[in-house]
């Protein structure tokens, strides 16, 4: 493996604010040389690296990125805790099995409920797109739900015994209003979201 011809970011200026980049690497790559890159890359803050049968995506964790991922996750859970739905966050934690060919981090993930293999639930914020197979990793560790932010859009999938299948309502959750929550993520105020969010609530029940 080529690891010497990938530049690596160069994030040592802390006054700048790093975009999203998706880079897929050319070329095939097994196992042993996806960990080699990544323990070669381990120094350099704010990068992701997916792998998917082979294939390898970078990720810089843009300003943007991170901000969409944070406040859709307060929100999610100011809805968890005031309809009483237990829930244990996760976070981006990673999910990797060389059996299965795959190693990613969602950027938030939650089991409902109870603790079980794996989250019920996983989100995924898209700035720029990729190439690798989105919903198949998440597949191959059966995670029944997955969410995708993408311009301003939450796109919703629940697996069925076919595999995934768009949704316009959460299975878990079906009692939440996929509209109000896209309406106070856009607001420029989090503290006014976070009313906004508990006043819908309220009106529904």
């Amino acid at each position: 493996m080529t690891v010497q011809l990938i530049e690596k970011p160069n994030l040592s200026d802390k006054t700048n604010v790093i975009d999203e980049q998706r880079l897929t690497l050319p070329s095939h790559y097994s196992w042993q040389q996806f960990l080699d890159l990544e323990m070669w890359l381990a120094d350099t803050a704010g990068l992701r690296i997916t792998y998917l049968d082979g294939n390898i995506e970078l990720m810089t964790l843009g300003e943007t990125h991170e901000g969409i991922k944070s406040i859709l996750g307060f929100l999610l859970e100011v809805y968890f805790v005031e309809k009483g739905i237990r829930f244990f966050p996760v976070g981006s934690a990673t999910r990797r099995d060389e059996t299965k060919d795959v190693s990613f981090e969602p950027d938030e993930s939650y089991y409902l409920g109870t603790k079980k293999s794996h989250p019920d639930l996983a989100i995924e914020i898209i700035i720029t797109s990729g190439n690798i197979n989105k919903l198949e990793k998440y597949r191959r560790f059966n995670i029944p739900e997955v969410w995708f932010w993408q311009n301003n859009q939450l796109s919703l999938y629940y697996q069925q015994e076919s595999g995934y299948v768009q949704i316009y309502r959460s299975e878990f959750l079906p009692d939440l209003d996929v509209n109000l929550l896209l309406k106070c993520l856009q607001m420029p105020d989090i503290l006014e979201a976070r009313l906004e969010l508990l006043k819908g609530i309220s009106q529904s029940e």
